[in-house]
């Protein structure tokens, strides 16, 4: 089964814009991510309707980062991309007078539930901000070591 990279996707996006002056028209968004203009524009529209992204049409138009970077989170992020639900294993509900389906059911419920709480608070817990910061600091270190 193909994972769903829209988040990894646009977080990538947003760092790029966020260091980038000029706007990115969704063309070079798409060579950038090997992928079509209009899954491009699909995607950002999520952000735009979020207030993160802005997009201008015409000559000098595109995408431009719209949003304080430290008030906007993974989580953010995840559900204006319209990002799937944090996991999808889900339980079997075909049969509830079953005791073994019961069974099975509460003990994935359960687990589920405490992982997922735990995703989305991380995810909660992490800034752009944080990843601007993480891939400044990453760049300095390339640029020393490549000296």
């Amino acid at each position: 089964m193909r994972s769903d990279s829209r988040l990894s996707r646009m977080l990538h996006v947003l760092l790029h814009m966020a260091r980038h002056d000029a706007p990115f028209t969704s063309g070079q968004l798409a060579r950038m991510l090997r992928t079509n203009p209009v899954v491009v524009r699909r995607t950002m529209a999520g952000l735009r309707d979020a207030g993160y992204v802005r997009s201008g049409k015409g000559h000098g138009g595109g995408w431009t980062i719209a949003c304080d970077l430290s008030t906007v989170t993974l989580l953010d992020v995840h559900r204006a991309v319209g990002g799937p639900s944090i996991f999808a294993i889900g339980v079997e509900s075909d049969n509830p007078g079953c005791a073994v389906e019961r069974a099975v059911n509460a003990a994935l419920d359960s687990a589920l539930r405490e992982a997922e709480a735990i995703l989305v608070a991380r995810l909660g817990a992490v800034s752009l901000a944080d990843l601007a910061h993480n891939f400044d600091a990453l760049c300095n270190q390339h640029e020393m070591e490549a000296g």
